[in-house]
């Protein structure tokens, strides 16, 4: 079951977080580019001090413990979320940063 979800997200291509029960530790943003039996190949870049490493590291299928994956993400600031033009005004998340008009 791990072997074909890790293939469907090879496929994707999408960026993914994975923990190696072996060394217990996390590979963060990382893509899993290939797989080649019991071999996951991934690449990643970790910021070392003034510095960006690439690095393609391989795996054994049975030391990965986990995977996640973002789905989605929202700036904490003060930033009004963009809206289409043709969003249904029934769907639209409701401004609360106007709250000086009282009604």
């Amino acid at each position: 079951m791990l072997h074909r979800k890790i293939y469907q997200l090879c496929c994707d291509g999408r960026e993914v977080s994975i923990f190696l029960r072996d060394q217990q530790r996390w590979i963060e943003n990382a893509r899993i580019v290939d797989i080649e039996g019991d071999l996951v190949t991934l690449r990643y870049e970790e910021d070392h001090e003034d510095e960006i490493c690439s690095y393609e590291e391989m795996v054994r299928l049975e030391s990965i413990g986990a995977v996640t994956q973002k789905l989605a993400s929202v700036s904490r600031g003060n930033v009004e979320p963009l809206v289409s033009d043709d969003c249904p005004e029934a769907e639209r998340i409701p401004n609360h940063h106007n709250d000086s008009n009282p009604e």
